[in-house]
This record gives C-alpha cells, structure tokens and sequence, in this order.
C-alpha cells in the first residue's frame, strides 16, 4: 500500500479524477435543481422601489485633529 500522491500510479490518478469530476457535477446538479424548485414569486411581489434623495456633502466630522 502506497501512502503518497507523488508516487502513485497512472490508475490511482485517474481514480481521484473520476471521483472529483462525479463530485463536482453531483454537487452543481444538486445546487440546479435546489435552484429551480424555488418559489420566488412571493418575495418578487412584495418589493418596493426606494428613490435616492437629494445628494448631501460631508464637510466636517466634528473630531479635533490632534497633530
């Protein structure tokens, strides 16, 4: 039995590369479907539109500046 990445086999790499790409795409299939069985009509009917006011400038913070 081999303990180290660095000296496996050309069969040992191909295995961890399957099991991570059927990883991946189980992972990306479950994030789809969690996805599209969402309902979000509701949340999409209760926004509001917020309109910015007028700009104001800043132009003292009111801390003494000690040098």
């Amino acid at each position: 039995m081999n303990h180290s990445i660095h000296s496996a086999d050309r069969g040992t790499h191909l295995k961890i590369v399957v099991v991570a790409l059927v990883a991946g795409i189980a992972v990306a299939a479950f994030g789809i479907a969690a996805r599209t069985n969402a309902d979000y009509s509701q949340t999409a009917q209760s926004t509001h539109v917020i309109k910015a006011g007028k700009p104001v400038a800043v132009t003292s913070s009111g801390a003494s500046t000690i040098r």
